[in-house]
């Protein structure tokens, strides 16, 4: 055998080994896919594990008095994976498949119970394993749901429930763009934008095991917790909110408005207590669609002369009982005519011509003083803080619009025509702000919207009251303006509407006509009709703005947005103990005594000695203060209380309340002496 043979011989024997490994390769994967395959899939199937994210529980966001404007709850997308491990075999599915389609059809009444079976069957038939069943079912459904045929099979019968945190408000519209919205792809609306980063908590992740088709935790010590989110305390007051959005619905269905507006203060702090937005969206239905209190910037109109009198009488150029003649009601200044609205005034005083909302004589008054000097009326416009954006708690103030000598658009009209509220842009929250500091002995304070965050109980931070200007002008300006204003609802403009005779109101009346876009005020006439002011007058606590635009027939502010100033004010007056400094010669003797319910006695209490009634805390006596009666796990009956005592109750049980609706209880989801867990839920419907 020569060399070369030799050769030959190795390689054919090398190659034959490589082609019989590659054949023996070849067989086995064949083998392992093929005849083992299931086999194979199953243990694969058992070993899968990833770590999977855990959603937090958002935070809640409560009125002041602690009433829940807006929580998440649990709800579920029901899956199920009809091959699951219990389910391997056919008999066992075939046996109870045409139950649990039945029950599925009777408990939610969208499919027949054939068309519930078919869809199982087919989704075996063709190996899906995550079969949607039922979209957005509720905790107390999936409980439910959970005691059906194969569901209720030891491991869960293939049951796949996703959960997700629904979030929901309690009270409907109420302050509803206040409250907002997070949303992905959208941009973030009110509270739930602006104070995510505390509402939203931290996600947690937990490591799962896919074990015959459902995805199990494998070890406690692997997860990590979710951080739920914080709770934020507002400032809005859910009874103050819900009549300001009553009063204000009821004036834009009258007047036919296309949209309109009400905020009410506390003057001291700047606490918002309510703040009402409302558009039309067809005849006779209006619904809070835009922020118009923080976002519409416009001309505000005559509710505007109280800025530019603040001027004239700080810097000295006239006096209350200054007489400014009016003549016929027309005012000729560059080759344009200020007009009165209701004719002729001869000659009047300052103080007359602010009460009855004479154009002509604020217009004349800022043209004469100020026409070779404009720059010194827009500097003291600035020192009073109106050309600032407030900086306010949550997203989309708009930024005001007062302009000065320097800028593009000035012209020799510009002077006269600011006077009385033209020209400019500001929204109805930063005119209400200014008119805030004239109640508030002229500090400028910004307005809140948050009074606290909590964590777990915990105060995280506490918001006070941020002045911006500590005093925007002086003590005797101050005096003169208060006057003035009280001036317009006894013998000015507002008198009609907004006085009454149980407590004073101080403000002004405005309006405006409205720009139509590139037409300007020659175009289709619109108006805006609006009322500023505080009450009581001597002892100013609440501060309120409202706004209407576009109301159809009567445009006029007092006959338009006079009577939702008034309606407010008169309701709120009388819901405030505070305000009343003769309550005490309101005795309650003998029968007489309010009933009391199991509640929060020491409020009872409290309030049984503010009405002068001597309390006994006795619980045979239905008309005393009753003690507080609860018991952790058990739900107590809270029928016919008021959403403090019934959260008092069922807070002090253990429970959550999910409220729903303003007044008393007249349902509640969990019925009397059940035991449930710590931190179940109970909704409650009030009316």
């Amino acid at each position: 055998m020569n060399i070369r043979t030799d050769i030959l011989i190795r390689v054919y024997g090398a190659f034959g080994l490589i082609v019989l490994f590659a054949l023996a390769v070849l067989f086995k994967l064949f083998h392992v896919q093929i005849v083992q395959g299931k086999h194979w899939r199953k243990v694969a199937d058992s070993l899968s594990t990833r770590m999977i994210k855990v959603e937090a529980i958002r935070g809640n966001i409560y009125s002041i008095d602690g009433s829940l404007l807006a929580t998440s709850v649990p709800e579920y997308d029901l899956r199920m994976d009809v091959l699951s491990g219990e389910l391997q075999e056919n008999e066992v599915f075939n046996e109870k498949v045409d139950s649990l389609a039945t029950s599925l059809a009777n408990y939610f009444k969208d499919k027949t119970a054939s068309e519930y079976a078919q869809l199982l069957r087919n989704a075996r038939q063709v190996g899906n394993r995550n079969i949607l069943i039922k979209r957005k079912i509720t905790h107390q459904q999936l409980l439910e749901v959970q005691k059906f045929p194969i569901f209720n099979f030891k491991y869960g019968g293939g049951i796949k429930p996703e959960r997700r945190n629904k979030r929901i408000k309690p009270f409907g519209d109420l302050a509803l763009r206040t409250i907002g919205y997070k949303n992905d792809n959208v941009q973030p609306v009110g509270l739930e934008g602006a104070y995510s980063n505390y509402i939203d908590g931290e996600s947690g992740s937990r490591l799962m095991r896919k074990i015959a088709g459902t995805w199990i935790p494998v070890n406690k010590d692997e997860e990590i917790s979710p951080k739920p989110g914080a709770d934020i305390i507002s400032t809005i007051d859910i009874n103050i909110q819900d009549v300001a959005q009553r009063a204000l619905l009821k004036q834009l269905i009258t007047s036919q408005a296309n949209h309109g507006c009400v905020i009410l203060m506390e003057v001291a702090t700047g606490e918002i207590r309510a703040i009402a937005n409302y558009t039309r969206v067809e005849d006779g239905v209006y619904k809070e669609k835009f922020n118009y209190a923080i976002n519409e910037s416009l001309d505000p109109g005559s509710t505007f002369k109280l800025a530019s009198y603040m001027a004239l009488l700080e810097d000295k150029k006239v006096d209350t009982n200054t007489v400014v003649a009016t003549g016929d009601g027309k005012y000729n200044v560059h080759s344009h005519t200020i007009k009165e609205s209701h004719g002729g005034l001869g000659n009047i005083s300052v103080k007359h011509a602010f009460e009855v909302s004479s154009n002509v004589a604020i217009a004349k008054l800022v043209e004469t003083n100020y026409h070779n000097n404009p720059k010194r009326f827009t500097d003291l416009l600035y020192s009073f803080g109106l050309n600032k954006k407030l900086g306010l708690q949550i997203p989309g103030e708009a930024t005001p619009l007062i302009k000065n000598p320097a800028s593009k658009s000035w012209s020799d009209l510009t002077l006269p025509q600011m006077a009385y509220g033209y020209e400019m842009r500001i929204t109805p929250l930063q005119m209400l702000t200014f008119y805030n500091s004239v109640a508030n002995n002229g500090k400028l304070v910004a307005p809140l919207f948050v009074r606290e965050i909590r964590s777990l109980g915990q105060t995280v931070e506490t918001f006070q009251p941020r002045v911006i200007n500590e005093k925007v002008c002086s003590d005797e300006t101050l005096g003169k303006l208060r006057k003035m204003m009280e001036g317009v609802v006894e013998i000015g403009t507002g008198k009609d509407v907004i006085k009454n005779p149980y407590y004073k109101v101080a403000g002004k009346t405005g309006t405006a006509q409205v720009a139509d876009g590139a037409n300007g005020y020659k175009g289709k006439r619109s108006y805006q009709a609006s009322f500023c002011g505080y009450f009581p007058a001597n002892k100013p606590k609440y501060s309120m703005i409202v706004v209407l635009n576009d109301p159809k027939g009567a445009y006029y502010a007092a006959v338009v947005a006079g009577p939702v100033f008034r309606e407010v004010a008169d309701k709120v007056y009388a819901s405030d103990v505070e305000m009343f400094h003769n309550v005490q010669q309101y005795k309650f003797a003998g029968q007489n005594k309010p009933s009391a319910k199991s509640g929060d006695s020491q409020l009872a209490v409290k309030v049984a000695k503010k009405l002068g009634v001597q309390p006994a805390v006795n619980p045979k006596d239905s008309n005393t203060a009753m003690p507080s009666s609860y018991k952790a796990g058990l739900v107590p009956n809270v029928s016919g209380m008021g959403l403090k005592d019934a959260m008092f109750l069922l807070g002090n049980a253990g429970m959550r309340v999910i409220p729903k609706g303003s007044g008393k209880v007249v349902r509640q989801s969990v019925a009397p002496g059940a035991r449930v867990a710590k931190g179940y839920p109970v909704v409650l419907e009030l009316n």
